[in-house]
């Protein structure tokens, strides 16, 4: 009898711990009904909780709220790192069968390869958890919605077959995983279906050239051999899939882009396909919710605005125009930067070195997680810890809310915490040019996006003193802080899925990534609501957009707004605020005068590189207070304020 194991984090839930330490696994869509139909057979979890007894004592608690009963063997559960196969070995043990009747159910695609090291098979998602055990291969599908069935069509169907959903290019083409019997009944269903790599231990990537899309079969560019420096390949052509040292696979055209399969030990993030700009790598995250789009209800209220919070065309009050601008400073602001970027020490009377790097993949960045989610709490504030894997690295978003009864919604402020040197310029011992060194490196990032970083805390603090005057907002303000943003976007869209899947009322999201950066001539300062997504969230971004630059008119008059809209804005899918418009919810991007689509770009010119400090020419301080006293006023007018 095979037995089967899954991965908790990622794959059966999403996973947050409170403030109190409590964690809460929140189940994924169609997970209940894969354990269900599993009732005879035997089930079990391998997972990560985290080091000591009274983390897997906790995991287990949470296991078993979240999922009473289906996982009734304990000689089954094995907690530990999956960054070897010795785990897997020990799971292997534990069943009493052999390898081959074990099966592992796991989102990361490198937790896959050690299991299959270990001889188990594997399955990228639980839906495909009986596909693997009877040995049928998972492929990326291509899947065509021709006229007269949009995606709610797609959606009833996929839930009732072997098909996870991963991007909607357009409301024509969809981009999915498959077995063979689940395309064909996308095709009995009347889609068109077409078969691609199998997924084995791959991840699925958009990555945008901003050039015609490649033909399908095209070789990749010599580009994609760069990216597998280090991993044994340079061929710079498309490789077949499953294997830990073959390149990238070209799954077919995307927008702008092209598809992509890549094994967990290629650093996709590092391919530039030709004329990229800066955000060109989009991680695509598995969900059977993908096609619902539940922020399309809120698009729609926020253009209308409905009786509860604030009216999108509400103008600034008195009061939080005169309460931001107390608050938010440039001292503010430049004392919160200076301790995530490495100038001061990160919390006061830390003996620590101050921070080196934010990167997803070095020590520092759990360390400025806690840091930050000290800061919140100890601003009143309901913190959550809202963890993820990347790349073997167990990470966390940071969120803190201020929340009010009965509101119909929540407003986001939010930026990225990470950060990276990607494009700086790094020697060995023997003064040879060597790659960027992620782990080690320096990576400050005072502006990209330590300023956003510091806005985020600036305007929290100003909530906080709002509400001990004895203000109260209507909506319910939630500040959220994204990890592994430099990787595709990995925070925000783990975030958004999770929302997503449980109901979260969000009316508006407002994101600020790099808003120090200014050389000379005018404050010029982006609004970018563009999207690709059909349906209402455009229009409501875009309404948001222009209820950011009344804000600015009221508060920072001398900064001149651009703001950008629709599928052509150079910043569309390019920073956190796309991975709730790929959900439907209303969204926009603030940032320095960077793309240079529009004016002569003036921000920085450190960017992805060590010398992104509070001592960088382009880093302009007085500049970044004034876009974070816009965004701050512009969200707390919307929560009612």
């Amino acid at each position: 009898m095979t037995v089967f194991f899954f991965d908790i984090g990622a794959t059966l839930a999403d996973a947050a711990v409170g403030a109190d330490g409590v964690l809460v696994l929140s189940p994924r869509r169609r997970v209940h009904e894969v354990l269900d139909g599993l009732a005879d057979s035997r089930r079990g979890v391998v997972s990560d909780p985290g080091p000591g007894e009274a983390a897997r004592q906790r995991a287990a608690a949470a296991l078993e709220t979240a999922f009473p009963g289906r996982f009734p063997d304990h000689t089954l559960l094995l907690w530990g790192s999956k960054d070897s196969p010795e785990i897997f070995d020990r799971a292997v043990a534990a069943s009493g069968v052999s390898s081959a009747d074990c099966v592992f159910v796991g989102e990361d695609p490198g937790e896959r390869a050690q299991a299959r090291e270990a001889g188990m098979a594997t399955a990228a998602h639980p839906v495909f958890t009986r596909a693997a055990a009877q040995g049928r291969p998972v492929r990326f599908v291509r899947i065509g919605l021709p006229e007269g069935l949009g995606l709610p069509a797609l959606e009833a169907v996929a839930n009732t077959a072997e098909v996870v959903p991963l991007h909607v290019a357009s409301d024509r083409l969809v981009l999915a995983m498959a077995t063979a019997e689940g395309a064909a009944v996308l095709e009995q269903a009347g889609f068109t279906v077409d078969l691609r790599a199998t997924v084995e231990d791959t991840a699925a990537f958009l990555v945008r050239g901003d050039h015609p899309p490649f033909p399908p079969e095209a070789a990749l560019p010599e580009a994609a051999g760069a990216a597998g420096a280090g991993t044994g390949t340079g061929t710079g052509t498309a490789a077949r899939a499953g294997s830990d040292t073959a390149g990238p696979v070209d799954l077919g055209p995307a927008p702008g882009g092209t598809y992509l399969a890549a094994a967990a030990a290629l650093r996709v993030e590092e391919l530039h396909l030709p004329a990229a700009r800066p955000g060109h790598t989009e991680r695509l995250l598995a969900d059977p919710a993908l096609l619902s789009r539940p922020g399309e209800a809120a698009a729609s209220g926020l253009v209308s605005a409905g009786p509860v919070g604030g009216a999108l065309d509400a103008a600034p009050s008195e009061r939080t125009v005169e309460a931001v601008r107390s608050t938010v400073t440039a001292a503010v602001v430049h004392e919160h930067v200076a301790r995530v970027s490495g100038a001061a020490p990160l919390v006061d009377g830390d003996l620590r070195p101050p921070v080196r790097s934010r990167n997803a993949e070095n020590e520092d960045n759990p360390r400025v997680v806690q840091a930050l989610l000290d800061r919140l709490a100890g601003l009143g504030l309901e913190t959550r810890r809202q963890e993820f894997v990347w790349r073997g690295h167990r990470l966390a978003n940071v969120e803190a809310e201020h929340r009010v009864a009965g509101a119909d919604s929540a407003v986001l402020v939010t930026a990225h915490l990470d950060s990276t040197a990607l494009e700086g310029t790094f020697f060995d011992r023997a003064g040879r040019p060597r790659r960027y060194d992620p782990a080690v490196d320096p990576a400050p990032g005072a502006d990209d996006d330590g300023s956003g970083v510091a806005a985020v805390l600036a305007t929290a603090e100003c909530l906080t003193d709002m509400l001990a005057a004895g203000l109260t907002p209507a909506r319910s303000v939630r500040f959220v802080l994204f990890n592994a943003e430099e990787q595709g976007l990995v925070g925000s869209k783990s975030y958004a899925r999770a929302a997503a899947a449980t109901g979260d009322r969000i009316s508006a999201v407002l994101q600020m990534d790099m808003i120090a950066g200014r050389r000379e001539g005018p404050r010029t300062f982006e609004i970018h609501a563009g999207s690709a997504v059909a349906g209402p969230v455009g229009p409501a971004s875009d309404a948001l957009g222009a209820a950011v630059e009344r804000a600015a008119a009221s508060i920072a008059p001398d900064l001149v707004c651009q703001r950008l809209s629709g599928p052509a804005d150079p910043a569309a899918g390019r920073s956190d605020h796309a991975s709730f418009h790929e959900r439907g919810w209303p969204a926009v991007a603030v940032c320095e005068n960077f793309f240079p689509d529009t004016l002569p770009e003036t921000g920085t010119r450190q960017y992805h590189r060590p010398g992104d400090t509070l001592a960088d020419p382009d880093h302009d301080t007085a500049y970044s207070a004034a876009v974070a006293r816009t965004v701050a006023t512009a969200a707390l007018t919307l929560a009612g304020l």
